[in-house]
């Protein structure tokens, strides 16, 4: 039996021609350990963001119904050399149906159940999906409760692990008031983890001292270095996750912890011998990344992604983490969206250009 939809794809050619479009498509039964999932409601994460746009000029492109067609520039094209004539499929989670499985128990025991799923393939009508990879969840559980149950909770959960690892006993997150940022309040609540968000407005501020966060500093306060370096004496919170990546930013956090881990030490040309690491784990700002160097030579900078560090952690870390997903996915793990949208309602200009914004706490739900 084969089941037929649409399904979204972003092609880059070597002329720097970006086209997104959807195409008709049919799924045949799947077989061994995969399920097909009918899709009922997926994210758009900035992960996703990447894929589909990169750094396409999306201001100008040319909108007509299911499709767009953008430019990409020059030197982006030429680094994503990769995916030139590639139809790729995009979408990195989401919460469906299984409408079929293969022979293998583990998938037939799925089916006719809601899972979420993370099949990479999820702005479509139907996707594949490996069954050892699906949570099943209750039927009181919502597609919409149920579509970022893997992302966001899995990153947040993967920064205090990674926290536990590298030696560290305190965080500093940036662009704190997003749906992960959310997650991440209320799981060191929860743990008794010193946590310090960055945020971006009063009204951020307000909204994660309203779910309990205890320090939050405002980045567009005149003294927020100052705030910055206090409260991480406060935390001896010496990690940091920045998600932005261009800028000044991850800078102004070490300056920051060079200045907490100093106060009230003997003077040294070499700075505070005391370890200090940011990790990028995003680009809201996809400029250079710029380093005054104010904070010795005890420091480090890295990038982190959820995959790699899902290997290193190992399988019994990853299972703990899973089944405290499953288990408060409605409550830690929560997540909101600015709007709903369908396949064809995500590329319009007026959607494109709201959620392609990649403004903190206004994620969209993709409803095929």
């Amino acid at each position: 039996m084969a089941f037929t939809g649409k399904q979204l794809t972003t092609q880059l050619d070597a002329n720097g021609t970006l086209t997104l479009q959807l195409n008709d498509k049919s799924w045949d039964a799947p077989v061994g350990s995969q399920v097909l999932v009918q899709i009922e409601a997926s994210p758009i994460n900035p992960s996703d963001l990447g894929l589909l746009f990169a750094s396409a000029d999306t201001a100008n492109a040319v909108y007509t119904p299911g499709k767009i067609v953008a430019r990409m520039p020059d030197a982006a094209t030429r680094f994503m050399a990769a995916r030139h004539g590639m139809a790729m499929p995009a979408g990195n989670e989401a919460a469906g149906i299984v409408v079929a499985a293969g022979d293998a128990p583990g998938a037939q025991a799925l089916l006719g159940k809601r899972v979420a799923c993370v099949p990479g393939t999820a702005y479509a009508s139907y996707a594949y999906a490996e069954s050892a990879m699906c949570l099943a969840v209750d039927e009181s559980v919502s597609a919409a409760q149920a579509a970022s149950s893997f992302v966001n909770p899995m990153t947040a959960l993967g920064f205090v692990e990674t926290m536990k690892l590298e030696g560290f006993t305190g965080l500093v997150h940036c662009a704190a008031a997003s749906n992960l940022g959310q997650m991440l309040v209320r799981i060191c609540l929860e743990d008794g983890v010193p946590l310090v968000n960055v945020v971006r407005s009063a009204e951020q501020v307000a909204l994660l001292k309203g779910i309990g966060a205890t320090h939050v500093l405002n980045m567009t306060d005149a003294d927020f270095g100052a705030q910055l370096a206090d409260a991480i004496v406060e935390t001896k919170a010496m990690l940091g996750f920045d998600p932005i990546g261009g800028g000044t930013l991850a800078g102004q956090l070490l300056a920051a912890m060079e200045a907490a881990a100093s106060r009230g030490a003997a003077f040294s040309r070499y700075g505070s011998s005391v370890p200090k690491k940011v990790y990028i784990y995003g680009g809201l700002d996809m400029g250079p990344t710029i380093l005054n160097r104010a904070f010795g030579l005890t420091w480090d900078l890295g990038g982190w992604l959820l995959t790699p560090f899902m290997a290193k952690a190992g399988m019994e870390i990853v299972g703990k983490m899973r089944a405290r997903v499953a288990k408060d996915l409605t409550t830690t793990f929560a997540s909101h969206y600015k709007a709903h949208v369908s396949l064809e309602g995500m590329l319009t200009k007026e959607a494109v250009t709201e959620y392609n914004a990649r403004r903190t706490g206004e994620k969209y739900l993709v409803v095929p």
